[in-house]
């Protein structure tokens, strides 16, 4: 074990709002482990952006880490030519010209229908009843589970992120992520004759096309749920309601001077949708006076780079004329987001704009909570417009 500086942390509050315990520690211990959550934690932005990288100490191979154990092994928890070779055969589904040519089509047709159904109620749920099924319909056609509900996607969805930030063992929360991993299965082998007999750029479909293993296959599909549908429920919601909050940054895109990308990119920094990715110590390593023993566990922590006060100018404020370059909400290494195209197309070229086209007069009815460190966004948000 490390013989990192410990710093206590009050689960509960920290789950509500991490950032106040995140400042402490980049100013008074940047690498502290954390009992309450049994890791290391890495939270400064340059400290994460150099080391994320050093696989050979850094390593995504986490044979007891709670992703591998409840979804498998999947391409996100393999270093080296074993991730390359599985992110190599995804590629058909994610690629920009993928993007453009198939799924941005998809895009709008969906997210079109579910704000034509939506819009004559004049209010709803934004995380709840628009932006969970804008996420889920597109998720269904990307990973080729056409066979599901978008209530579905989200619902096995959230069981298996909600398992994977598991970290006080609630057995409960276990057992409906292993509910939910086998719900996926039995919808993957309802997919496979038909992807099977006419192949498509679907993500089991190119599992299947580029001859993966089953375990491969369905562990990567179990990825892109949990890494495809809450992030993206989260930020679509997450956008709307910052820039309602801040209306001289929506003005800003009304004049022309930032763009739906900007708002999308600026929330990721300033939110961080994925807040943390948990890494294994494979060698002895030295970092700001600490030793890292073999097989600790630390925790690189995105939310809190993406505020580190060294490197942005405004980093507790939403402003889109400061300079997120230095972002780190995709990831900084070999890992970063393979679907982090795909995100950009739903999120700012088509839910955003058509969002706030098709609502008219939107506007907020009641009080957001946002919460998650791991994974954060908020819970509900009541909204209202024009009918």
């Amino acid at each position: 074990m490390s013989n990192a500086p410990h710093y206590e942390i009050d689960p509960d509050t920290f789950w509500r709002d991490p950032y106040p315990d995140l400042k402490r520690m980049r100013t008074e211990c940047p690498v502290a482990y954390v009992p309450q959550l049994g890791a290391t934690l890495l939270t400064r932005r340059d400290d994460i952006f150099e080391n994320e990288k050093k696989i050979e100490i850094f390593s995504s191979d986490q044979p007891e880490g709670l992703m591998t154990l409840l979804m498998g092994q999947n391409m996100m928890r393999k270093d080296g030519e074993a991730h390359m070779a599985e992110r190599r055969a995804i590629f058909p589904t994610v690629s920009p010209k993928t993007v453009k040519q198939v799924w941005k089509g998809a895009f709008e047709r969906l997210t079109a229908e579910t704000l034509a159904d939506i819009h004559p109620q004049g209010h709803a749920d934004m995380v709840r009843d628009i932006s969970r099924r804008i996420a889920g319909e597109a998720l269904k056609v990307i990973t080729g589970l056409t066979c599901i509900s978008w209530q579905e996607m989200d619902r096995v969805s959230q069981g298996m992120i909600d398992g994977c930030a598991n970290y006080r063992g609630d057995p409960e929360v276990e057992a409906n992520c292993h509910d939910c991993t086998a719900a996926i299965d039995r919808y993957i082998d309802e997919m496979i004759p038909a992807l099977t007999e006419t192949p498509d750029t679907s993500l089991l479909s190119v599992h299947l096309q580029a001859g993966l293993s089953d375990a491969q296959t369905r562990a990567n599909v179990k990825l892109a749920i949990s890494g495809g549908q809450n992030e993206i429920r989260d930020v679509i919601s997450g956008v709307v309601w910052t820039l309602l909050t801040h209306p001289d940054q929506l003005q800003m895109i009304d004049d022309g001077d930032a763009s739906w990308l900007d708002a999308f990119e600026e929330y990721s920094r300033w939110m961080s949708p994925v807040g943390m990715s948990p890494r294994r110590v494979a060698q002895r390593y030295q970092l700001h006076g600490v030793t890292l023993e073999p097989e600790d566990r630390v925790f690189l922590m995105f939310g809190s780079g993406n505020r580190d006060e060294t490197v942005f100018d405004r980093p507790e404020l939403f402003d889109m004329t400061q300079n997120v370059a230095p972002s780190i909400a995709f990831g900084a290494g070999p890992h970063f987001c393979a679907g982090a195209w795909a995100a950009r197309s739903l999120i700012s070229d088509v839910a955003l704009p058509m969002i706030f086209d098709r609502l008219p007069g939107l506007k907020l009815e009641g009080e957001t909570e946002f919460g998650g460190w791991a994974f954060r966004g908020p819970l509900s948000m009541p909204v209202a417009w024009e009918v």
